[in-house]
């Protein structure tokens, strides 16, 4: 005689069960879901609370040139010392996502998800506002941590010139390496954005894990690279002009197209394709149920 399980496994408790059900990581539907209950918080918040919040952003991502730069002021000159160095280019995002401060690459996923989950016109006027003020406010903050770690005597001559070399390191691109880079930090943060909910105990390790590949890559991205391409122009090593048309715009490009039109889309499609494979089931079991009730 062969007994049913009906697809479960024989021999567990009922404790044991639930453990089993406790450790399954969360659907992709879930993630999703979450990290558009998250945007759309973001997008319901005024325009002072945003603003604050994405300059606070802007004067926290110095830490990441402040780190790189000391790093590099005090170790030896060499390939070891960059791949050590580099670790420096986390601190900014550590204390940004930790203090849950505005940071415009993080809303390329986080408040666009509300709006392909429901495309109305005052969804996109939302969305647009926010970007706006977030964008504006990051860059007023790093704009003006770098000019006050430039003229205030703050530090020495040595850790100056790493600062500079960062900056030029970051010029050394021309305007498709800024787009082609930007594109792939952008899809590095949504990437980062979308794992952190899954495993909310390692998200230090996730942040530090995903900026600091995005530093050895030399990938562009928009606020902290702001912050080190603006010492050069404070520096009068730059001028506005390739500032804003060498760097800025293309990365800035970059960065949407990666985290909202690569990555956020491709996360979307995947969760309507399940959201309908799901209801689709549902449909089935209510007839299977009403054909034996019958």
């Amino acid at each position: 005689m062969v007994s049913k399980t009906d697809g479960k496994t024989p021999g567990l408790s009922r404790e044991e069960k639930e453990d089993v059900d406790k450790n399954q990581p969360p659907r992709a539907a879930v993630l999703h879901e979450t990290i558009r209950l998250q945007g759309d918080k973001e997008l319901e918040r005024s325009v002072a609370a945003l603003w604050w919040s994405a300059l606070a952003a802007g004067l926290t991502m110095g830490l990441s040139l402040m780190a790189m730069g000391l790093f590099n002021a005090n170790l030896p000159a060499g390939d070891t010392s960059k791949v050590i160095a580099s670790l420096g280019y986390s601190a900014g995002f550590l204390a940004v996502i930790l203090a849950r401060q505005q940071l415009f690459t993080e809303n390329t996923i986080t408040a666009v998800l509300p709006v392909m989950s429901k495309p109305t016109l005052n969804n996109f006027g939302r969305l647009l506002r926010l970007w706006g003020v977030v964008l504006v406010g990051n860059l007023s903050g790093t704009l003006l941590v770098a000019y006050v770690m430039l003229h205030l005597p703050i530090f020495d001559a040595k850790t100056d010139v790493a600062f500079l070399d960062i900056g030029r390191k970051v010029m050394e691109n021309n305007v498709s390496q800024m787009f082609s880079k930007g594109i792939v930090s952008g899809w590095m943060i949504a990437t980062m954005v979308w794992m952190i909910p899954s495993m909310e105990s390692a998200k230090m390790w996730i942040i530090i894990l995903i900026t600091y590949l995005m530093a050895l890559g030399d990938f562009t991205h928009i606020v902290v690279g702001s912050a080190e391409v603006s010492y050069l122009v404070f520096a009068g090593q730059l001028p506005w002009k390739d500032f804003w048309l060498t760097f800025a715009g293309p990365t800035l490009a970059g960065n949407i197209i990666g985290g909202s039109f690569i990555f956020t889309l491709i996360s979307h499609a995947q969760i309507r394709s399940e959201s309908g494979k799901h209801a689709e089931g549902n449909a089935e079991d209510k007839k299977d149920q009403k054909t034996s009730g019958e």
